[in-house]
């Protein structure tokens, strides 16, 4: 069951609504209560509730409810890549990292919550160069591993497989008709499950985030043992 956490409330999704229609200074900072109130606040809780079940598919994962510095994501987009001038994401998400990489781009277990897109699974989105050669050489050098993943049943059940952009030609050093070319060529790692703001606002949704992230696991034990983390 869902625990201590219920689901999130319907006034989740309609801040990021209204932000969407305002996304400046001066309504953010009018409304920073209310942002603190319907947003940090569940999701902290949702940080809380999911620790626990975390621990119990891998200790090394933290969940960390800290508003700032540990699991949510802050709100303020970074202005020097920020399209459109628009200063604040208009979305909510967590990401549960290896407590030996605390980077975005190191292997994770996601949710991300906006009013038209809901998501949440694991993986490696973008991974550093020296991380990607690791992650490629090991699904060469370790083929019927890389197998048992991709063919995992609980995996492509709950997430149709694994997903990421690619390179369009083979990476250097790999062979054109290599058995697992359009992995190698994969820029990112991950399985997603889709999902909806009013699952998200239902008890249950927490369960369906734990079972993904489990579905997940075959996928991220890969990746740490590619990067010489324990899972």
């Amino acid at each position: 069951m869902g625990g201590d956490f219920n689901g999130f409330s319907p006034a989740f999704f309609r801040f990021f609504e209204d932000l969407a229609a305002h996304n400046e200074r001066a309504w953010f900072q009018a409304n920073k209560a209310r942002y603190r109130c319907d947003v940090v606040e569940p999701l902290s809780d949702f940080i809380t509730a999911m620790a626990p079940r975390l621990k119990r598919l891998s200790p090394h994962y933290i969940a960390d409810p800290r508003p700032v510095g540990g699991s949510m994501f802050r709100i303020y987009r970074d202005m020097r890549f920020a399209r459109g001038g628009k200063p604040y994401k208009e979305h909510g998400a967590c990401h549960f990292r290896h407590a030996a990489h605390n980077d975005v781009h190191a292997p994770g277990f996601y949710v991300h919550l906006a009013p038209g897109e809901v998501f949440f699974g694991g993986g490696v989105w973008r991974p550093s160069g020296d991380d990607l050669r690791a992650i490629r050489a090991r699904i060469d050098e370790r083929p019927a591993d890389w197998a048992a993943v991709i063919d995992d049943a609980g995996l492509r059940a709950c997430f149709g497989g694994v997903s990421g952009d690619g390179l369009i030609r083979p990476p250097r050093g790999f062979a054109a008709n290599h058995r697992f070319i359009e992995d190698l060529k994969r820029k990112s790692f991950f399985a997603m499950k889709e999902g909806a703001p009013q699952q998200a606002c239902a008890p249950r949704f927490i369960d369906a985030v734990d079972a993904a992230f489990q579905a997940a696991a075959t996928l991220m034990r890969f990746l740490n043992q590619a990067l010489g983390t324990p899972f």
